[in-house]
């Protein structure tokens, strides 16, 4: 056997996946879901259409709609910073500038409010949604601020969903004030933020 042979027969059968067309897939239907009044509206015709490939391709990878909705939604929440291995502090700073990047991210603010509103009518599907965007984040983020409390950075009758709606929200509201095309998002402004955060959950 020629060694042409043999890379042919260690190829798994099947064509290779094609990362190009899995990210046009993605873009596709995060574009979509900005434009549709309601995530009904989406078809797979249509997506394959946009992304440039045929149903086929999509169907390789995603068996419905719902479970590509999925996995383009989750892609619009960027991975946190690893955790720990470093002061409170530091963790903190670098999930407030996460959060502060995101905000600022008109599009995918836009597509994610447009499917969560879709509760009522899709309410198996914006489970998913939030299982697979939201909740892993917002776990990372509770051991975070319970590590903290066992550090003593944060005082032991902290509120921790109250703190997590406090830290996300404070970076999504300073970004509201933002003009358009303006860029504050320095590590500078996250580190006020964070210390101004630090503040009011410290111990007393």
């Amino acid at each position: 056997m020629t060694t042409t042979d043999e890379t042919q027969a260690a190829r798994p059968a099947g064509r290779p996946r094609s990362a190009r067309a899995e990210k046009a897939i993605i873009d596709a239907t995060l574009d979509l879901v900005g434009e549709a009044t309601s995530l009904s509206d989406l078809s797979i015709e249509a997506i394959a259409a946009r992304a440039g490939v045929g149903k086929t391709t999509i169907y390789r990878r995603w068996s419905n709609k719902e479970d590509l909705l999925v996995d383009a939604m989750a892609t619009l929440k960027a991975p946190l910073p690893r955790l720990g291995g470093r002061p409170f502090r530091g963790d903190l700073v670098a999930c407030v500038e996460v959060f502060l990047r995101e905000a600022c991210d008109a599009r995918s603010r836009c597509v994610m409010n447009i499917a969560m509103n879709e509760v009522e009518r899709h309410p198996r599907l914006v489970a998913r949604i939030r299982q697979a965007a939201i909740e892993p984040r917002r776990a990372a983020l509770t051991s975070l601020l319970q590590r903290g409390i066992a550090s003593g950075d944060l005082r032991a009758d902290l509120d921790v969903p109250v703190a997590l709606a406090a830290l996300i929200g404070t970076a999504v509201w300073y970004t509201r004030g933002l003009q358009p095309g303006e860029d504050m998002v320095t590590e500078d402004v996250a580190e006020q933020i964070a210390d101004h955060l630090l503040a009011g959950m410290a111990p007393r």
